[in-house]
């Protein structure tokens, strides 16, 4: 016997059609205990003929005795050159490769039956199952576990399950045999195979199945090991994978894809990144929505699988499998991390794309509806998400299954890290109904109740104190669509970090010259230890960011007060309406050339504070050359130059582009713009127009500080986001001299003063009669930054 010392069961095969009429409540027949794959069957039969037949085996069965079922068994063997049928183990779940054939294990809670379908490729595409594999529930269960073991080659093959019960909706069941579900373990799924195309006869939801792992890894990471950056030298630049390359004017040979994001990693390195946040990567459908090419989910917060990396980003598609998807994203790690950068997914466990009950039937809900989604007692969907649904985060199967997810994009994909998309659902109470399951113990006193924010969630504990998931990049987004906002308090066992959402919203209403913020903005100068010190965390807990993937882009922050979204087809009442943006004097891209110019400063002012501030700056593609989206601040269903990343635009908008690599390039020089801990009084200073004298009025809208550092002796950073311009008194350093780098108020390139600019010793001796008096004139809505030369 092999190491699984399984039990032979006798079976029968079959081939049914996957044209299976619609199961009424209480109407259709459960499905029945089988246990032999056949894979040469010559007919195929409906599932009602296989249940009859199965039937018929089993009776045929009882009645004879060891020797003869033997000697039928050998027969068949004989006769159909078939692979045998084992009972299976329980664990690991999903599908796993072992000597000699698959093992395959599902949980499901409530099934009364199973049984696992395997496809061919050619038979996917024509809508019919290859062959069935009926599970007995005495051989091939243990506990809520259904397994089986499938010796022989079926790597080649495709695999989902039927699950028969109970379907009652009103109560939160829909276990349906006339459906075939996907594992949520599958490691690759396949539907569709070119991205914004529907599947025959217009389908944008054709039938999908997972990938059948192969027994050795075709992939090579050329010794490959996670680069393990502290944190708080970070610089993150927010991505979409097929909008980056997608653009014509990328000139890569597969754009829109994995390879084709490999082509311009150099680009990034030379932009000053050393990390990429990948906007969601995971198998989702772009189609959902409808089969307008117009409209599609663009941005992938949709996921179907979890395990599975988008096989409509790859080169390949679906061919071999599913396998060229994974070995694309592998290649796309291991060429990031060649140049130095780390690769963050952003995942969804806060939904899924199975909606609300009117959704489709894909995975979870057709395999264990109640466990994997948050209910209320009669089967209504909570909706934390927005989305439709709320999955059941610290149920604990489904924390669980998050955790084996996250151990699997580690150990197998080589991420260093995630961010969590509305992460305080994570932190919800599951529907379980009492504490013992959600604690395993009573709390005395205390009733929790579906959606309970929880003080120690388990899911976040179990994250935070996992033996392989210690050291990698934890960050949360802390609030959800419930109205749950976490930011500060995010339960973190020192360990997760948080997208600052406060920082974003004060920062961008003091550099638009909003009163009453001078306080708070110097707060987000030093990492916002109002919300990160006292609970014991650093700095680098927050992620600093003034734009995102939703909301407006940076140029769009200062080109537009109002949002233009009726290209969305939702009558402008998508996206957020509170945006705290300013259009510096008027409406719209075209507008006088004093706008203009001033719009230029504040993108600039934007870049400027996120280099400066404590904690780790994170900034959204094309922010770097100003793209633009017309004003559209929720672009989630747009597959066209909208979202794409204007390889073009970046080369006509060279001198903001210089800017921001310039800056990136200042900020790791400076020891003292990526501290450990908050900094001191002994290292910071803060001043207002005079030195030593900062002005912390509801009226102030200046700010400055100076700062030692190691490498530059001391920096001085002012910003002036007043509509008056203003001359600055420096701090008086005796044998020093403080001379300009930075100045937003200049056109370029003299916004930044670089060593090999031909005029800058003209540049800077224009400016020496202020200089040596320790003056500095500041034009209205502009930032500066002096750096302490010797007096020499």
């Amino acid at each position: 016997m092999t190491m699984m010392a399984m039990a032979e069961v006798p079976c029968l095969c079959a081939r049914p059609s996957l044209a299976v009429p619609a199961r009424r409540p209480g109407t259709a027949p459960p499905l029945r205990g089988v246990a032999r794959l056949c894979p040469n069957a010559t007919a195929a039969r409906g599932v009602a003929a296989v249940r009859a037949s199965v039937v018929e085996a089993a009776t045929v069965v009882e009645d004879e005795d060891a020797e003869e079922e033997e000697e039928a068994l050998e027969e068949r063997y004989a006769l159909g050159g078939a692979c045998r049928v084992l009972a299976g183990m329980p664990a690991p779940l999903g599908a796993t490769a072992l000597a000699g054939g698959v093992n395959f294990a599902v949980y499901s809670g409530g099934a009364t039956a199973t049984a696992l379908c395997l496809f061919t490729p050619d038979d996917l595409k024509a809508n019919r199952v290859t062959e069935e594999v009926l599970l007995d529930p005495l051989i091939n269960r243990t506990g809520n576990v259904w397994h089986v073991f499938v010796e022989g080659e079926v790597h080649n093959m495709l695999y989902g399950y039927r699950f028969d019960g109970t379907f009652a909706p009103e109560c939160g069941q829909y276990l349906d045999a006339s459906n075939i579900v996907v594992d949520p373990y599958a490691k690759a799924v396949i539907s569709r195979g070119e991205y914004g195309v529907p599947g025959p006869g217009g389908d944008c939801w054709p039938q999908m199945a997972g990938m059948i792992p192969l027994p050795y890894s075709t992939f090579d990471w050329q010794g490959d090991l996670p680069l393990r950056y502290p944190q708080k030298d970070l610089v993150i630049y927010e991505m979409h994978l097929r909008g980056f390359t997608k653009h014509a004017s990328s000139n890569v040979e597969h754009p829109g894809t994995f390879i084709g994001a490999v082509s311009k990693l150099d680009y990034l390195k030379e932009l000053g990144v050393n990390c990429v946040e990948l906007i969601p990567c995971h198998e989702f459908n772009e189609l959902e929505y409808s089969t307008s090419s117009s409209k599609v989910n663009f941005w992938g917060y949709s996921t179907m699988n979890f395990f599975s990396p988008m096989t409509r980003y790859t080169s390949g598609g679906i061919k071999n499998c599913g396998r060229d998807a994974i070995n694309e994203f592998k290649t796309f790690v291991r060429e990031a991390h060649k140049r130095g950068i780390e690769v963050i997914l952003d995942v969804v466990f806060n939904h899924t794309a199975e909606g609300n009950e009117n959704g489709p039937v894909l995975s979870f809900r057709g395999i264990d509806n109640i466990t994997y989604y948050m209910l209320a007692p009669k089967g209504e969907f909570y909706n934390y998400s927005g989305c439709g649904n709320t999955f059941n985060c610290n149920h604990p199967v489904v924390r669980e299954f998050i955790v084996d997810c996250l151990r699997y994009w580690v150990t197998e994909m080589h991420v260093d890290g995630f961010r969590f998309d509305l992460a305080s659902i994570m932190t919800r109470g599951s529907s379980l109904w009492d504490p013992v399951n959600v604690y395993g113990a009573p709390i005395e006193g205390d009733m929790i109740t579906t959606g309970t924010p929880l003080v120690t969630p388990p899911l976040i504990d179990m994250i935070s104190n996992d033996p392989i998931l210690g050291g990698v990049k934890l960050i949360a987004e802390a609030w959800d669509a419930g109205g749950l906002y976490q930011v500060g308090q995010f339960p973190h066992w020192n360990v997760w970090s948080e997208w600052n959402g406060k920082y974003r919203d004060i920062v961008r209403q003091f550099i638009k010259g909003t009163d009453g913020f001078s306080g708070d903005f110097a707060e987000c100068l030093c990492g916002s230890p109002h919300l990160y010190q006292a609970g014991g965390r650093k700095p680098w807990h927050s992620i600093n960011f003034v734009c995102a993937h939703d909301g407006f882009t940076l140029a769009d922050l200062v080109t537009y007060n109002n949002k233009y979204n009726l290209s969305n087809g939702e009558n402008n009442g998508d996206g957020e309406n509170h945006n705290l943006s300013w259009n510096c004097g008027e409406e719209g891209e075209f507008a006088r050339l004093s706008v203009r110019r001033l719009r230029k400063r504040q993108m600039r002012n934007f870049f400027v504070c996120l280099m400066v501030s404590q904690g780790v700056p994170m900034f959204y593609m094309g922010d770097e050359y100003g793209h633009t989206k017309s004003g559209n601040n929720n672009t989630y269903c747009h597959d066209n130059f909208v979202n794409y990343f204007r390889w073009d635009k970046k080369e006509e908008s060279y001198d903001l582009h210089r800017f921001c690599r310039l800056m990136t390039k200042f900020r790791k020089e400076c020891e003292s713009l990526g501290l450990e801990d908050f900094p001191t009084a002994e290292q910071l200073q803060w001043h207002g127009h005079q030195p030593g004298k900062p002005d912390w009025s509801e009226t102030s809208r200046f700010v400055a500080f100076s700062m030692k550092d190691e490498t530059k002796g001391e920096i001085y950073v002012a910003f002036n986001t007043s509509h008056l311009p203003a001359v600055v008194r420096l701090p008086e350093r005796i044998g020093y001299l403080w001379e300009p780098v930075v100045d937003t108020g200049k056109p370029a390139p003299y916004d930044f003063l670089t060593d090999d600019l031909p005029d800058r010793a003209l540049t800077v001796h224009q400016f020496s009669h202020f200089l040596s008096s320790n003056l500095y004139p500041m034009l209205s809505y502009s930032s500066v930054i002096l750096v302490s030369r010797p007096d020499v």
